[in-house]
């Protein structure tokens, strides 16, 4: 990963990490996973991720571009 992509994920971290519920909740099969959807450049990344409430803990589960 280039530094300025490594930038742009630590800033969507950031982002989940203040308000974890700012993804969009998946349904279905992947009910419980959310995706949070930033920009770097002109390519858009989704990071998909499990938020456990009791546990205030970030399961980071995929990252990739679309």
């Amino acid at each position: 990963m280039h530094k300025t992509e490594k930038e742009a994920l630590d800033k969507a971290v950031k982002v989940i990490a203040a308000n974890p519920k700012e993804g969009e909740m998946k349904s279905g099969d992947l009910a419980g996973v959310q995706v949070f959807k930033y920009k770097h450049n002109t390519q858009q990344y989704q990071l998909a991720y499990i938020y456990v409430e009791e546990k205030l803990t970030l399961t980071f589960i995929r990252l990739w571009r679309t």
